[in-house]
């Protein structure tokens, strides 16, 4: 009888801590790595990271509107963030993500003041299909180098 109890205690202590958690949205193969590196860390040293693949953990603060091909995750004690640039239609990122707590992971890469990649070939595609965020422009042209993630995939908690 008191097994009986305990068990049930369990599963209710289980299902209302996952409940109180939010649900968690997965968005392209979703987050693979078990541990993030924050975005300070990132930004401080990029040599270090461009090229790999990497997480963050944060808050959403920025989707983009006309698409959802992109989302800022920002660490809300640095207030420091980084764009989750993702290819458009594939992996689209809802407005409601705003505010949200959220994992993301792809490759570090660097953007040159022009606002291409090194590699423009996904640059040249966004400008022939019409599709170019004004905001993604202007972070790419503020500083000598920009970076982001090329995400690969998320998770939203909502």
């Amino acid at each position: 009888m008191q097994r009986a109890v305990f068990g049930l205690l369990a599963i209710v202590i289980v299902v209302g801590t996952s409940a109180l958690a939010g649900e968690a949205k997965k968005y392209g193969s979703g987050v693979t790595l078990e541990s993030s590196s924050s975005v300070a860390e990132l930004l401080a040293a990029p040599e270090k990271y461009v090229g790999k693949k990497v997480r963050v953990d944060g808050v959403v603060t920025a989707v983009c509107a006309k698409r959802g091909c992109w989302m800022m995750i920002t660490d809300p004690e640095r207030e420091q963030g980084i764009r989750i640039k993702v290819e458009d239609g594939v992996i689209v990122f809802p407005m409601e993500a705003m505010g949200r707590k959220a994992s993301a992971e792809g490759v570090f890469e660097v953007i040159n003041p022009a606002g291409e990649k090194h590699d423009s070939a996904e640059h040249a595609k966004e400008q022939a299909s019409g599709h170019s965020c004004a905001e993604q422009e202007k972070a790419a042209k503020k500083a000598s180098a920009t970076y982001q993630i090329a995400g690969a995939g998320a998770v939203v908690y909502f």
